[in-house]
């Protein structure tokens, strides 16, 4: 279920190459509930979140709104029964600015080593994110829209800032 954001998104675009991060992976660890455990300076530095700030925090502090939630239950079922899973993801900075990453995650047991198809040794879950090409932003933008647009309008009765998150579809 998506939560209130925690700032006010705006309608501008990060990049890897504005932040000066061209080439290198946004890498987090969580547990296995998704609280973070670790955030690269790369992470750090895209997201504009301290690693106090970061560090024992749920790891959906960076859901845009406008991410389907359906998105987010197919990954969440994927990865705890131990499988590898890639994505497009649009997430939110602590500045309100958004940003896109393809997302890899795999599950991993106590030692940080990735352990596939025996939900039992999973002790939590390493996510690599790169910078996804302009085309696959389009194409994840098009149908995240229309997937979250279907999501609320399902709902029988929306917050406010999700009647916000409606009027920007």
């Amino acid at each position: 279920m998506a939560a209130k954001p925690n700032v006010k998104p705006l309608d501008i675009e990060a990049t890897f190459n504005e932040e000066g991060l061209d080439a290198r992976a946004l890498i987090t660890r969580t547990d296995k509930k998704g609280i973070i455990t670790f955030a690269s300076k790369a992470y750090r530095d895209m997201t504009k979140y301290s690693k106090d700030e970061l560090i024992g925090k749920p790891h959906s502090i960076v859901r845009h709104p406008l991410m389907p939630e359906a998105a987010f239950k197919e990954m969440w079922d994927t990865i705890q029964q131990g499988k590898h899973w890639e994505g497009m993801v649009r997430n939110l900075r602590k500045d309100g600015k958004y940003y896109w990453v393809v997302v890899q995650i795999d599950p991993i047991d106590e030692n940080g080593n990735t352990v596939y198809d025996n939900p039992d040794k999973i002790a939590g879950y390493v996510a690599v994110r790169r910078e996804p090409t302009r085309e696959e932003i389009q194409e994840a933008d098009k149908l995240y829209r229309a997937m979250r647009k279907a999501e609320l309008l399902a709902k029988p009765k929306l917050k406010d800032w999700e009647e916000e998150i409606l009027k920007q579809l």
